[in-house]
């Protein structure tokens, strides 16, 4: 299943060259295990919540290969450079199934809910 890892960056992007670095190079990082951009270092229009810094969205063709990315000595090493400049948040999250109903899943949530009333 199609998964997704987003970054919320915790402030307004920085000048700091390390900074530049990181971003000439993470591309390079997640290709291999099939990922691509979605979005990248947009802010957004911030419609909900306190207003953050850009936001980042990968894709991957599933969890483990995005995993994968993430543990890989090519992103570990350039990992600091964007995280001692730039903190934010990142998640890892696969999609939705083909056919995904929301109001299945608020059956299923109700039920369980009345049976620990």
């Amino acid at each position: 299943m199609t998964a997704y890892v987003i970054a919320v960056l915790h402030t307004t992007p920085t000048t700091h060259p390390d900074v530049f670095t990181y971003i000439e190079r993470v591309q390079a990082t997640f290709t291999p295990y099939g990922g691509r951009f979605l979005v990248h270092g947009t802010e957004g229009e911030w419609v909900e919540g306190p207003r953050l810094g850009g936001v980042v969205v990968l894709e991957f063709p599933d969890l483990k290969a995005a995993h994968t990315w993430y543990e890989s000595p090519a992103y570990q090493e350039i990992l600091p450079l964007r995280t001692d400049h730039l903190p934010g948040s990142l998640v890892f999250l696969e999609g939705a199934p083909d056919g995904y109903e929301a109001a299945r899943t608020a059956a299923a949530m109700r039920e369980a809910a009345s049976g620990q009333a």
